[in-house]
């Protein structure tokens, strides 16, 4: 059992070395948290009152394939909001966002910018996996949507991520492209919270060469978090 522990936590540094190679990294110090102490979505009735809402939601029929309902993860202080697709087969089987090879990579990514995955809250708009992993339907989002929503209302963080096409146009009430969101400060309009438009992990999984453009993206949203803690300052 300590073997294989071992084993998984030296993969992962080698995974995170391999991505810090690929944008151009070659050193790097991490950064001291500021989510102190960490508390976990469990931790907090509120959110665990519409977590146990999302594990009875037969709204659409995502409900009749699931294994698993996948809430969110992450610490509830948490300053930084990751928001995806909808969860895939690993994360079905685990009830855990970005568990998989997607789930990897974004833990790289996290690691490139000095944060761990405790220490930011990482959710989907969708709570259920689609059928053969497609793409999640309208009328899915619609029904699904509202519990991302109060999920920010309760964590409120200081900066969104929105990872993909799906997210960015639920988020954001558009329809425009990843390449026409992307290098924008946008907004989450209902406590406009600084938002911004990435690449989804498993998109760089089949296209590599994208993820210079995520670690700009992440970049630009680090300037706009401590332009907004400045802001906050004086």
């Amino acid at each position: 059992m300590v073997r294989n522990k071992v084993g998984q936590q030296l993969l992962a540094i080698r995974y995170r070395s391999q991505y810090l190679r690929e944008i151009g990294i070659v050193r790097w110090q991490r950064r001291v948290s500021r989510t102190s102490p960490v508390r976990a979505d469990g931790d907090d009735i509120e959110l665990e009152a519409l977590a146990d809402k999302v594990r009875q939601c037969q709204a659409c029929g995502l409900h009749t394939h699931r294994q698993n309902t996948v809430f969110g993860h992450g610490s509830i202080d948490a300053d930084w909001l990751f928001v995806g697709e909808a969860p895939g087969s690993e994360e079905d089987k685990q009830g855990l966002p970005f568990v998989g090879r997607a789930g990897q990579l974004l833990d790289s990514i996290l690691f490139s910018i000095g944060l761990a995955r405790d220490e930011v809250y990482i959710a989907n708009v969708l709570k259920c996996r689609p059928p053969r992993n497609r793409d999640p339907m309208g009328e899915e989002v619609i029904q699904c949507e509202p519990y991302l929503h109060k999920q920010i209302d309760r964590i409120r963080p200081e900066i969104i991520i929105a990872m993909g096409r799906f997210a960015a146009q639920a988020l954001l009430k558009s329809t425009a492209s990843i390449a026409e969101l992307r290098g924008q400060r946008h907004e989450y309009s209902k406590f406009r919270i600084p938002l911004v438009v990435t690449y989804h992990p498993a998109y760089l999984l089949r296209s590599p060469l994208e993820k210079q453009k995520v670690w700009k993206d992440l970049q630009f949203a680090q300037v706009l978090l401590h332009g907004s803690e400045s802001e906050r300052s004086t």
